[in-house]
């Protein structure tokens, strides 16, 4: 019996011990909570869509990651350099005349017809940009050409199509941009005839054949006087 009483006193004294906070309140057990389980991040989705941008003038396109594959880097040579570092800057030119259309031009559907150009180029000039970057390369790499781009319009003339309005800005811009047109058709057949990168082969391509119509539409728009 004394026996059972010293051990129900022990028992007491431990359970007191155990439930007795510093401030003097006995609370009861805390029941014990299982522990949380970690969720660890899986593997990457094999078949998660990867953005592939499309070439010059065509949208982009998604394909599966694990159908994706590295593609060799085509050959390129001096003709093909010489394209792309003179492009960019006749281009940056046909961007300052399509941005002046806007609140000059009399013609709505030569307006248009600016909107497109700022369009098409402004994503034309990322890509020749891009092509060069991914060679190690830069727009000065093709030497110093700014004498030579066929269809380059002058400072003097820039500043008369930028004073000009309606009927006679329609006629400046119409003049200036087909012959600056004309000077890009003239690089671009330099290109398709001397240049082995079939990438910039097939832009060029697109530039004898895109500005062509857009030298048409102009015209037309011009006779219509709409």
């Amino acid at each position: 019996m004394l026996i059972e009483l010293a051990v129900l006193a022990v028992l007491a004294v431990g359970a007191a011990a155990l439930f007795w906070l510093p401030d003097g309140g006995a609370q009861p057990a805390a029941t014990a909570s299982p522990s949380a389980s970690i969720e660890l991040p899986g593997l990457p989705d094999s078949t998660a869509p990867v953005l592939m941008p499309g070439r010059p003038g065509e949208p982009a396109k998604t394909a599966a990651a694990n159908e994706m594959s590295a593609l060799p880097r085509q050959p390129h040579n001096n003709a093909d350099v010489r394209f792309v570092a003179m492009m960019i800057p006749h281009h940056e030119q046909a961007l300052v005349m399509a941005r002046l259309a806007a609140d000059r031009a009399g013609s709505p559907q030569l307006k248009s017809i600016a909107e497109r150009i700022l369009a098409a180029q402004e994503p034309e000039i990322k890509f020749l940009e891009n092509w060069l970057a991914e060679r190690g390369l830069n727009r000065e790499s093709g030497g110093d050409h700014k004498h030579t781009m066929s269809g380059m319009q002058s400072a003097e003339a820039l500043n008369r199509l930028t004073a000009a309005r309606g009927a006679e800005f329609d006629r400046m811009f119409v003049a200036m941009m087909t012959d600056h047109h004309q000077g890009a058709i003239t690089m671009a057949n330099e290109a398709l005839t001397l240049g082995s990168d079939p990438i910039i082969n097939e832009m060029a391509s697109s530039v004898v054949v895109e500005q062509n119509v857009e030298i048409n539409r102009m015209r037309d728009a011009l006779a219509s006087g709409s």
